[in-house]
């Protein structure tokens, strides 16, 4: 994506922040995520950012993922901040004063509305829902989207209050970007590798050895 692009995204984002509120979910807290341990879905999802393991995604390591995948340090210092921003408070967990260090263990407390369903309201993923997002939006190639076909998708899952509208844009642009082929398609297995966390370390080892190639 072009740099215009990408700073639209970012703005997007912060924008979201000064003016808008999160749903939060009221759900029992997860068992504490420990390097090992048995997490969730959505745990998984996230988890490529946890450096160190110890379960606290703090700014330093978005950061450091953000490049990692591909990013340019200025995009994703942006981004980070914003990400951290927003997920630090609401995952902080009872009896601890708000941060912006995203808990891996209380994440289920970021899920928003207007999202795909994939994840339901405790993280874990739903099968179903996930490939409803490609029965319903892959006309041109099945198993996977053009760019207009993911923004249709979006307004097809738009509740009646419009908080949940810019995260799910933002959300969706970005895996659009860092997942889409040569011809700007977002494929199935790719988006899958999102939602369960394999993608990022893919990206990963792939920047890398751009980097190195360099």
């Amino acid at each position: 994506m072009a740099g215009r692009g990408r700073w639209m995204m970012a703005f997007v984002l912060l924008i979201w922040i000064a003016c808008c509120n999160w749903d939060q979910v009221s759900v029992a807290a997860f068992p504490q995520y420990h390097a090992g341990g048995s997490m969730m879905d959505l745990q998984h999802h996230i988890e490529f950012f946890d450096k160190n393991k110890d379960g606290i995604i703090t700014l330093a390591e978005s950061i450091t993922g953000f490049i990692a995948i591909g990013f340019e340090p200025v995009f994703a210092t942006t981004s980070a901040t914003a990400t951290n921003t927003v997920f630090g408070p609401l995952t902080t967990p009872p009896g601890r004063l708000p941060s912006t260090n995203i808990h891996i263990s209380h994440i289920h407390r970021a899920i928003h509305s207007s999202d795909t369903g994939a994840y339901d309201r405790k993280g874990i993923f739903v099968p179903e829902n996930f490939e409803k997002i490609f029965k319903k939006h892959s006309h041109i190639k099945p198993d996977a989207l053009a760019w207009w076909e993911v923004e249709e998708m979006l307004i097809s899952n738009r509740d009646i209050n419009p908080i949940g509208w810019a995260p799910a844009e933002v959300e969706w642009q970005l895996a659009h970007l860092i997942g889409k082929d040569s011809l700007g398609y977002l494929h199935k297995d790719t988006v899958r590798g999102i939602y369960d966390g394999t993608l990022f370390p893919k990206l990963a080892n792939r920047t890398l050895t751009l980097r190195s190639d360099e």
